[in-house]
């Protein structure tokens, strides 16, 4: 039994702590495929509920294209990081993703700053 994981689950995000906030960058410049969003998903909702963040700030300097799909991902995540009593925060944002958040009034729902400095003290 290897136990490596098999390839197609690599990890999509690189996770770190600073403090009690858990930075989430992501390693995929195009967030598009059906399967990948999948990953993504269950690797973001893994850190609220199997390792109890409570506290996520996603940076998204990396992202270039990022689905419709993987919004609804997001939608979910912050649902569950509030009812965890966390707070979720996107930093970095690239100005046509950002468009898409506002078109669909999705920069009303998450807090969105600028740089990661600012998110980290908006916590």
């Amino acid at each position: 039994m290897s136990s490596s994981p098999p390839p197609a689950r690599r990890r999509r995000l690189e996770v770190e702590s600073i403090g009690d906030i858990t930075v989430v960058n992501f390693v995929d410049r195009k967030i598009l495929d059906e399967q990948n969003i999948q990953i993504i998903g269950e690797q973001l909702f893994s850190l609220v509920d199997e390792d109890g963040k409570k506290k996520l700030l996603l940076n998204f300097s990396n992202v270039e294209y990022l689905s419709s799909a993987a919004l609804g991902k997001l939608i979910t995540l912050n649902k569950k990081v509030s009812s965890a009593g966390g707070r979720l925060i996107l930093c970095n944002i690239s100005e046509d993703i950002l468009e898409v958040f506002e078109i669909t009034k999705l920069d009303k729902f998450f807090k969105i700053m600028r740089d990661e400095q600012s998110a980290l003290q908006a916590f």
